[in-house]
Formats: C-alpha cells, sequence, structure tokens
C-alpha cells in the first residue's frame, strides 16, 4: 500500500513542494520510515506518510481538502485518516500545554471546537508529533538550536504518551548533551 500512497502524494503535489530537508514528500516518506522504526502499528505509519495532507497549524500548504476526506480514508484506511485528520486540526497552541492529561481538550483549528481524543488518538497525535519534529530538527540544525529545548520539554510532558523508542529518540536528537542520534 505505501507505493499506491505515495504515488497519490506525487499526484497531490507534494514532490514539487518545498519543505526543510528537500521536499514534502521525502519529509512525510522520513516520517514514515522513523514511526516504523519506532515499530508503530501500520495505520501510524500510513498516517505518518500523508500527516499533511490537510495542511497543519505549523505548515499551511495543502494536499487535499477536508471535503475529499473520503478519498484518503478509502486510500489509507479510516483509522490512520483519523490520526492525519487530528493532527491536521490541531490548535497546538491551545492543545499542547494540556495533551497529556487524560480527557484535556483538544482544540480543533477548522471547526474552532474542542474535542475528546481517545487516548489512542491521543498517544497516535504525540507520536506522530514527535517523530515530524524530529525529522525536522534532525535534518536542520539552526531549527534545532532554535526550537531543542522547548520541543524535548514538549515531549518530556508527554513522555507518557510516547513509546519508549520514540522517547530515547527525542533525548538522541534534541538533548544537547546526547552525542548520538544526530542526522
Amino acid at each position: 500500500m505505501p507505493s499506491q500512497v505515495l504515488e497519490f502524494l506525487r499526484r497531490s503535489g507534494a514532490e514539487a513542494i518545498a519543505h526543510p530537508g528537500g521536499t514534502l514528500l521525502a519529509h512525510l516518506d522520513r516520517v514514515r520510515r522513523r514511526l516504523a522504526s519506532w515499530d508503530a502499528r501500520p495505520a501510524l505509519q500510513l498516517a505518518g506518510l500523508c500527516h499533511a495532507c490537510y495542511g497543519t497549524d505549523g505548515f499551511p500548504t495543502t494536499l487535499l481538502p477536508l471535503d475529499r476526506r473520503a478519498e484518503l480514508a478509502a486510500l489509507i484506511g479510516a483509522e490512520a485518516e483519523e490520526i492525519v485528520y487530528a493532527y491536521g486540526s490541531c490548535d497546538r497552541g491551545a492543545t499542547y500545554a494540556a495533551l497529556a492529561e487524560p480527557g484535556a481538550p483538544f482544540h480543533d483549528r477548522f471547526t474552532g471546537r474542542p474535542v475528546a481524543p481517545t487516548p489512542r488518538l491521543r498517544r497516535d497525535f504525540a507520536e506522530l508529533t514527535a517523530a515530524n519534529e524530529l525529522d525536522l530538527a534532525g535534518r536542520d540544525e539552526a531549527f534545532r538550536a532554535l526550537w531543542g529545548a522547548e520541543l524535548l520539554d514538549l515531549f518530556g510532558r508527554l513522555r507518557p504518551l510516547l513509546s519508549p523508542a520514540a522517547w530515547d529518540d527525542c533525548v538522541a536528537v534534541l538533548d544537547d548533551r546526547s552525542t548520538t542520534g544526530r542526522l
């Protein structure tokens, strides 16, 4: 299935969109591979490959409008599409501070309303967020210098939601005292 998804992303223009570390398509595939290296289940890996389809709070370029969610769900599965929607819809400023707290609201930037994700979706969102940010930090020293400490603090707060492999990777890439994990 990843080859079909990669072709879909190419047709959607991801290969022509500049992104730190190359193209958006290259970034999306690196995020998928990072999740795979953490032994993420297939639905989360597919979500990683498509995580920017609806744009994000930090990357407004869209590959697919929201009225075509069913098309993406047919391609990657409903579970993976739900993760993609959650990732794209997250109002980071309103959500990140309390994300690790059970029952804390998740603010949907598309609807303007808070939602209550399941514990699994909350964990998937945290894991995908870590994979995305670590790809950027691992490829761009200036990004890491500017945001690394803040991201390490965020992922430290989200640690209960992260797999051990994801947390170890966060420390390896973001902790200045670590000498491993630099790409």
